[in-house]
């Protein structure tokens, strides 16, 4: 039977019933064409593309895109365009080699940007062989669960973004025109950022200054209300969703409208400086008090929410143990002659893996680092947590779709600084060691939670778990390295930390290594308490922490802009009363936006290119006249409305189709 007219088996998104077996879409008594030079190399393609727009998206709105939908689309869509028309198995191959894009890239950004700010020297190699190292102990990890994990536990665990992808892949159906749609928003979305970052035809932020709004509000009350009009944020906004974003915004708010005017209100009656500004709060602007006292609590409120994150998956982490052994006895009962479905890299072959990634990891730590018990301790750290944590990131992925990173890499650097200051390294030679083992660690839970999803992707299918296994380490070296260059270059643009280019997490992580091994300089511990209890009073309350501390860290035009995109999303979702058509509508407002992410991402690298070969002052045309600011920002908010409109209008197109 050809692949397009298969289904999956009944018994694929639930636990099967006494005697039942699950048989996949491809059998494995069938072996068509799986790794190829075209499924390999796309996905090398893809994972390139996908990690610099993941990595400036990261960096800027802190959070990255979710790349295996949009992989899984295209790679459907493209494959009518060779004279042999791809397998699913190919596209599934396609699909895990990019998809490592997003998981490389979330690993890295939590530390790695961290270094640049404490102001240590880094170089491509910190930030690749972090990346590579970390990525593949996440490979080799998950390998020996996945017969307990994909297998004996079919039907406990949903895996609900593995589920999404393999529809995809399965039914192809309108592939062509989904592929179609977001390679169109995605040119739509490079060229309008393109404008504002490197030719500056209007200006990024909307302040409202032009119309006497933001004069006024930051004059008179210190406060003030801004927008970014970048498509690759609105974009972010509407994948979010209405909810998520205005509890994001709702941080900003607080911050921007009620802790900057406090915090103005008060130093308007202090003739002193208070550190960790360098002039008196009175002499003080919005931003500077912004980014001299409030996001402190924010950083506050992401190492609260953190901390919590661990506190609720302790019962995970408690079963690591008891699963890593099942897991590793369930690998090796599958090893020796067995179906090509079942076929995994050996026991021997994984063990082969780990023992050079911890040499590899020694020989890194011992090359100028550190000395040789402390290299040795710090292969020990990076091995013995990212074991215990990559289960946990693993259950996470399958149980809800979403991976505790963070709380899982604070516990890392916290447990590391401790450990290494015991060993008499501290300064900024124990913050590098300390931020690179967190970095490895942080890369490996990220790379086996998304790593999970392939799997499970490939078990509904009928893949071959070894290509995947093996392909799986060509995804992350290229990612690796796509991300290395992207975050050198934006990192020589732009200042991580900084309004234009935040990188929350990493921040975070910052303020804290800092305090636990740079003589307690650089923590402001009562702001950072703040929000630490403000964090904690959310989780009480059953608001979302983290999303509200990031929104109280992040500058406050990027997650209006994040609610208008969340808006856009409600008002899709609303346009019709017809179930079929609505979902329909959302779908394709999910491509539009993901094409909006992709395409705005991939210009906001190259304009931080173009900006670092000193071309920009050269292709700058700034607006005709004296006035460019007002001027400027009156076209800013006519094409954002220009671009909203255009993102709900082609999303709800395709009712008209019917």
């Amino acid at each position: 039977m050809p692949e397009e007219h298969r289904k999956l088996h009944p018994g694929a998104f639930r636990e099967l019933k006494p005697g039942e077996t699950y048989e996949p879409i491809v059998p494995a008594s069938e072996s068509p064409l799986e790794v190829t030079v075209r499924s390999v190399g796309i996905g090398i393609i893809m994972a390139i593309i996908f990690s610099l727009a993941s990595a400036y998206l990261a960096l800027k709105a802190g959070q990255g895109m979710e790349p295996a939908i949009p992989i899984a689309i295209l790679a459907v869509g493209m494959a009518g365009l060779f004279a042999r028309r791809s397998t699913i198995l190919e596209n599934v191959i396609i699909q895990s080699v990019g998809a490592a894009s997003g998981a490389v890239v979330a690993g890295a950004v939590f530390t790695i940007p961290a270094l640049y700010m404490i102001g240590l020297k880094v170089s491509f190699w910190h930030i690749f062989l972090t990346a590579f190292l970390g990525g593949c102990l996440g490979v080799f990890f998950l390998i020996p669960l996945r017969q307990f994990l994909m297998v004996k536990e079919h039907g406990k665990l949903p895996f609900p973004e593995a589920m999404a992808t393999t529809e995809i892949l399965v039914t192809g159906e309108g592939a062509g025109a989904q592929a179609r749609i977001l390679i169109w928003s995605a040119s739509i979305a490079f060229i309008f950022d393109l404008c504002v970052l490197t030719f500056g035809l209007w200006r990024e932020i909307i302040t409202f200054h032009a119309v006497k709004i933001g004069t006024w509000l930051e004059s008179r009350f210190a406060m003030a209300f801004r927008v970014d009009g970048l498509a690759a944020i609105v974009g972010l906004g509407y994948i979010v969703g209405l909810k998520y974003a205005a509890i994001i915004a709702s941080g900003s708010f607080l911050s921007y409208l009620v802790f900057i005017p406090f915090v103005h209100f008060i130093g308007g009656h202090l003739s002193g400086i208070i550190p960790p500004g360098t002039i008196p709060i009175s002499e003080m602007g919005v931003d500077e008090i912004f980014s001299n006292y409030v996001r402190l609590i924010g950083i506050g409120g992401i190492a609260g929410a953190g901390i919590m994150g661990i506190i609720r998956s302790l019962p995970s982490i408690m079963q690591s143990f008891s699963i890593g052994i099942k897991g590793i006895a369930a690998a090796r009962e599958g090893e020796g002659d067995v179906a090509r479905t079942d076929r995994n890299l050996s026991m021997r072959d994984v063990l082969l893996g780990i023992i050079a990634v911890a040499v590899c990891l020694f020989v890194f730590f011992r090359t100028g680092l550190t000395g040789t018990a402390v290299g040795l301790v710090g292969v020990a750290i990076a091995l013995v947590i990212s074991f215990l944590f990559t289960l946990v990131a693993a259950r996470a992925i399958g149980l809800i779709g979403t991976n505790p990173v963070s709380g899982m890499t604070l516990v890392t650097l916290i447990i590391t600084s401790v450990v290494l200051a015991k060993l008499g390294l501290s300064g900024e030679r124990g913050m590098f060691v300390a931020l690179i083992i967190g970095g490895v660690v942080c890369t490996a839970l990220a790379v086996a939670g998304a790593f999970a999803t392939d799997l499970k992707i490939g078990y509904w299918i009928g893949s071959t778990p070894r290509n995947q296994q093996m392909f799986k380490f060509s995804g992350v070296l290229v990612s690796s390295a796509a991300c290395a260059l992207a975050m050198m270059l934006l990192g020589s643009t732009y200042t991580f930390g900084s309004l234009q280019m935040p990188a929350p997490q990493a921040s975070a992580m910052r303020e804290i290594i800092v305090g636990l091994m740079g003589g307690g300089a650089g923590v402001q511990w009562i702001l950072f308490a703040f929000g630490v209890i403000i964090s904690v009073i959310l989780a009480l309350v059953g608001v979302p922490a983290l999303a509200f501390a990031l929104g109280m860290y992040l500058p406050i035009q990027l997650n209006t802009a994040v609610l208008l995109g969340g808006f856009l999303a409600y008002l899709v979702a609303k346009s019709t009363k017809d179930e079929k058509v609505a979902k329909e509508r959302g779908e394709r407002g999910v491509l539009v936006a993901s094409g909006y992410i992709a395409g705005g991402s991939i210009a906001g690298v190259v304009a931080a290119v173009i900006a670092a070969a000193g071309l920009q002052s050269r292709l700058t045309v700034p607006w005709p006249g004296t006035s460019f600011d007002s001027w400027g920002e009156i076209l800013a908010i006519v094409m954002v409305v220009l671009l909203s409109v255009f993102m709900y209008r082609y999303s709800t197109r395709t009712s008209r189709a019917k």
